[in-house]
């Protein structure tokens, strides 16, 4: 069985990119507002969150099953394109991968858009399931923070 692994996801928003990228780049202040029942906090330890080094702690929200914590950190931003990557550097999830590594793109369609996410990571056992839940977590995110926009 593979410890290596890809999962991706995308998911259409009735957003537009610019909107929907705004609200990714304020995860900090979006996420726990919009998503109180993902996410507990989002705190910023470095930088903006907007640029390359930026770090981020993660706490999520009551009943997330195995990863209470998860520090990220910005590795690659481009904001024209509207994609960043981001590593998790430290946190529960690091007990289930030796690395975890993640990209998220807001592709502009017409007034809409398509939110693609994609991981990479390397599993600490084979043991180890695949992220799917944290895929699935991902694509609710997105779905909350469209519903939250489009009523704003």
């Amino acid at each position: 069985m593979a410890t290596t692994g890809k999962l991706d996801v995308e998911v259409k928003v009735k957003s537009n990119a610019d909107q929907f990228w705004n609200a990714i780049m304020d995860s900090a202040n979006i996420f726990p507002k919009v998503c109180s029942d993902l996410y507990k906090t989002v705190e910023l330890l470095e930088g903006d969150g907007r640029s390359v080094g930026s770090v981020r702690m993660v706490y999520f929200a009551e009943g997330s099953p195995i990863v209470k914590s998860s520090k990220e950190k910005i590795d690659e931003l481009d904001a024209a394109k509207k994609k960043v990557s981001y590593s998790v550097i430290d946190g529960d999830m690091m007990q289930y991968y030796k690395s975890f590594k993640a990209t998220l793109e807001v592709i502009p369609e017409g007034e809409a858009s398509l939110v693609k996410w994609v991981c990479e990571f390397e599993k600490a056992s084979e043991e180890v399931p695949n992220p799917d839940m944290i895929r699935d977590f991902a694509a609710k995110n997105f779905k909350e923070i469209d519903e939250y926009l489009l009523k704003a």
